[in-house]
């Protein structure tokens, strides 16, 4: 009974989207090829309308553009090109904290003359093969970023982050990024969430258990300000000019912080 159940709701539900082809359908049941070229050409201006015009589907296509399950990490690997051209020879020796650090470390070693080791931040129990290399190389560690960082001051030219700091309160930042500061020497590259524009990844928030906070740049600049954090206005400049150059459009927020020295 079920079936037929369904079976009759979906024919009154098809007569009740295209009654003129049931019409059709009851007055001219020698003409099948002309109902079906009906129907399609209606698809087709149903489809047209809804792509090219403020249609219901046009309408979901952006919805689904800014809601969308964001990386931050992986918008590093394809600015990787222009931090080169903004900090030159500072991108001999980086350090990415952020989760997914090993795809970072593993894009950076194909670099020439380029030295790079991660901090991931959560756990890393479903590591692949090549992760797990540079856990046991060392290249990798997995630290809570909440405390200090196991490095020295100035043990890296370049830090940069992603994906870490949008999940910490403003109590925990005051601390971390002013260590992210602490261990370059050259200069902190950030990148953050924009707000209204993007979602956490559903696999980041399985491990930290609460949603990333989206921050606008204003917040940002005046937490820096706050934290006695200077703008390296230098990389910065030289970074949107690489940028423009080879028509690059971060889809995060980047910032460029001055080493605490």
């Amino acid at each position: 009974m079920a079936r037929r159940q369904v079976g009759s709701t979906r024919r009154g539900g098809d007569s009740g989207s295209f009654p003129f082809v049931g019409a059709l359908h009851s007055k001219s049941r020698s003409s099948p090829l002309l109902s079906l070229c009906l129907v399609l050409v209606g698809a087709c201006l149903l489809i047209g309308y809804a792509f090219s015009g403020p249609g219901m589907f046009k309408s979901i296509r952006e919805v689904s553009k800014i809601t969308g399950d964001y990386s931050c990490t992986s918008e590093v690997q394809k600015a990787i090109p222009v931090l080169k051209i903004a900090y030159g020879d500072s991108m001999r020796k980086v350090l990415h904290v952020g989760p997914e650090t090993c795809s970072v470390v593993s894009t950076l070693l194909k670099e020439e003359e380029t030295e790079a080791w991660g901090v991931e931040p959560y756990d890393v129990e479903d590591a692949d093969s090549n992760c797990k290399s540079l856990l046991r190389k060392g290249l990798v560690r997995v630290a809570d970023i909440k405390f200090p960082l196991p490095y020295r001051s100035k043990s890296f030219s370049v830090v940069i982050v992603s994906d870490a700091l949008d999940y910490l309160s403003p109590k925990y930042l005051n601390k971390t990024v002013p260590e992210l500061a602490r261990v370059a020497s050259d200069g902190v590259v950030l990148f953050a969430g924009n707000p209204g524009k993007q979602k956490a990844k559903a696999a980041e928030l399985s491990k930290v258990g609460r949603p990333a906070k989206m921050r606008s740049s204003s917040w940002w600049n005046r937490f820096f300000s706050q934290t006695s954090l200077e703008e390296n206005e230098a990389a910065s400049k030289k970074f949107e000019k690489a940028a423009s150059k080879i028509s690059y459009k971060p889809a995060c927020q980047v910032f460029h912080l001055k080493p605490l020295h």
